[in-house]
């Protein structure tokens, strides 16, 4: 039976990771692997608010929003040029600029601390 609470605390966390790590090899479709689910679920909120992850990788918060749109190079051309110039964004050899980093932000939401990168930290 589920007995699941929210974490709270660090010492709720530490006894959520023991009690996940006990249910790691559940069968999909049974009480222990949904239990695992919610465990997860609640494990991840509370080290998000409590431990987060520095800045991300600019380029990779392009790629990645790029991949969850299903947009080409050539659909970034409005927001950040040419196809040359998008090219070289997205290989690393020319950084955003901070009008590019506007246009990205309004034009694909993607957040302004995403795109920042080092800059935001």
């Amino acid at each position: 039976m589920m007995n699941i609470r929210p974490i709270r605390s660090n010492a709720d966390l530490e006894q959520a990771l023991v009690r996940m790590e006990e249910l790691w090899a559940a069968e999909d479709g049974t009480p222990e692997a949904d239990e695992l689910d919610v465990l997860s679920i609640l494990i991840e909120k509370y080290e998000d608010e409590h431990y987060p992850i520095g800045p991300s990788d600019p380029i990779e918060a392009i790629k990645f929003r790029m991949e969850q749109q299903g947009l080409t190079p050539r659909d970034l051309e409005p927001y950040i040029g040419s196809s040359g110039r998008v090219s070289e964004v997205l290989n690393r050899k020319r950084k955003l600029s901070l009008r590019m980093i506007k246009r990205l932000h309004d034009g694909l939401n993607i957040p302004y601390e995403s795109l920042m990168g080092e800059a935001a930290a």
